[in-house]
């Protein structure tokens, strides 16, 4: 059975290796555009193997040894603002350590989290650098710096330098088992990937960390071209397109406040505007940021960061320079932009887990088990009609104009008169004081039936003339800040 699976597999592979044009693999030229080499087995879905770099270009990076003590001195130096933590192990057992970064790190809070992953690829080491200067960086000016105290009070930033640690100690692209990671993750187009009993452990790591902590964006950190890269990474006709996912729209505007924030990735005469789609650049399969968003409900960008895969570490400062703006504008839109805010359900005005869509995008977040707390990613420039549900209770939506700040829309939902079923309900055992228990809802339940029902009927014709009035007026407002709604 294992002979006749495995020839199964070849001929697929075999099969997308014919229909394909030459490409290279996500993270990297090799030498010359139009000439990729291609190397394709059971567990490289489309990857390639570069030249190994020079003993002589390592010189001045940090070693695995020297990266683990530098964020084990960083979590001591910037203890209130940090923790370290590791989510598993390399093939070769080497922690794959995480610097969390948040006014209030380790703990669950209805913000958004943000990760940054560099070196997924062995031989691109500049992310790894990059990303301990961006720790560094915010812990010296968080108090002083108006964007960098944003972010650790209003976000939850995830930083993992290095993805695979035994590829960068022997120089070579791939994992110490010689596999791609950026090939490794399950494919929506091409089943074969979907083997859990050949995932690497790094990226059952990164696959476990998606579900214990929910994120909202993503970014990861790659060398050999200059421009960002957002999905779809591949066609489900396996031919060079531009294919885009439902999220489209958001993808291209976060790209551009990297591309347009960095130095000169913008100014890109390869890639307008220093942005492109995957699978309109060159397709691939088994990808990371693909499966970040169709899996994880988390928005991933692929970021190319320096020309040169290996640039000497003399040119570390000046990239880091280049990029350091973008890096920091990139986590704060999380919190900048879109459409941000809780769930809750009128009859026990405690949290609500469920979920909200936007009308016009197939796509679905969900709120927090917890805390109910949703953080819907959105273009600019929009009237959107944004619905929250959850089982056993009537959905509700609520019309916003998203322009140059965010906007929070909170949704209190009414149980379904008809329901029988167990309705959901969130983990939280809230308190008025911890969770926002709506003191309206307390009130009805300490009344009797007669004065709640004429409260109900007062309450409902109120929030009716409400939200006429909101929707006469969207157009006409002028965002300075973000606006609250309550639907």
């Amino acid at each position: 059975m294992s002979k006749l699976r495995f020839v199964h597999h070849f001929l697929f592979l075999t099969a997308i290796y014919i229909s394909l044009p030459p490409i290279a693999a996500r993270g990297g030229h090799s030498e010359g555009y139009g000439n990729y080499s291609l190397h394709v087995t059971e567990r490289h879905l489309l990857a390639q193997e570069d030249l190994r770099p020079s003993l002589e270009l390592t010189r001045g990076y940090m070693k695995n040894d020297d990266l683990e003590k530098a964020m084990k001195d960083f979590t001591k130096r910037c203890s209130k603002i940090s923790r370290l933590y590791s989510i598993g192990k390399s093939v070769n057992g080497f922690p794959l350590w995480v610097i969390e970064i948040s006014d209030r790190p380790g703990e669950i809070e209805a913000e958004p989290a943000f990760k940054y992953i560099g070196n997924v690829h062995g031989d691109e080491p500049v992310g790894r650098e990059l990303l301990i200067r961006l720790a560094n960086w915010i812990c010296d000016n968080y108090k002083k710096d108006p964007l960098a105290q944003m972010i650790v009070e209003n976000v939850h930033l995830h930083i993992l330098p290095s993805l695979n640690p035994d590829g960068f100690s022997i120089r070579k692209r791939n994992n110490a088992n010689d596999v791609d990671l950026n090939r490794d993750f399950p494919d929506q187009f091409f089943p074969v990937n979907d083997d859990l009993s050949l995932r690497q452990p790094e990226t059952r790591a990164i696959m476990t960390w998606l579900r214990d902590t929910r994120f909202t964006a993503s970014a990861t950190l790659h060398g050999g071209a200059l421009v960002a890269n957002f999905p779809w990474d591949g066609t489900e006709d396996r031919r060079k397109y531009y294919y885009g996912c439902p999220d489209d729209e958001a993808y291209r505007f976060l790209a551009r406040i990297y591309s347009k924030s960095h130095r000169n990735m913008s100014l890109s005469k390869e890639f307008k505007e220093g942005i492109t789609n995957g699978a309109s650049w060159y397709p691939i399969y088994g990808g990371m940021q693909d499966w970040n968003y169709i899996y994880g409900g988390c928005f991933e960008l692929t970021l190319e960061i320096s020309d040169n895969k290996w640039p000497r570490a003399s040119e570390l400062p000046t990239i880091w320079d280049y990029n350091r703006k973008s890096m920091l504008n990139l986590v704060a839109s999380i919190v900048k932009t879109g459409v941000h805010g809780r769930i809750f359900s009128l009859d026990q005005g405690k949290p609500l887990p469920g979920h909200v869509v936007v009308k016009g995008i197939n796509y679905t977040v969900k709120a927090h088990q917890e805390y109910a707390d949703y953080h819907r990613l959105l273009a600019p420039g929009q009237i959107y009609e944004v619905t929250a549900s959850s089982p056993g209770y009537k959905p509700k939506t609520t019309s916003v104009w998203l322009g140059d700040n965010a906007v929070t829309a909170d949704f209190i939902l009414i149980p379904e008169a008809s329901s029988r079923g167990k309705l959901l309900r969130s983990n939280c055992d809230c308190s008025c004081k911890s969770c926002g228990q709506p003191l309206l809802a307390h009130f009805f339940t300490e009344t009797n039936n007669g004065i709640t029902l004429t409260l109900i009927v007062v309450v409902v014709f109120l929030c009716f003339l409400l939200q006429r009035r909101v929707r006469f007026n969207l157009l006409k407002q002028k965002q300075s800040s973000r606006r609250p709604i309550t639907v």
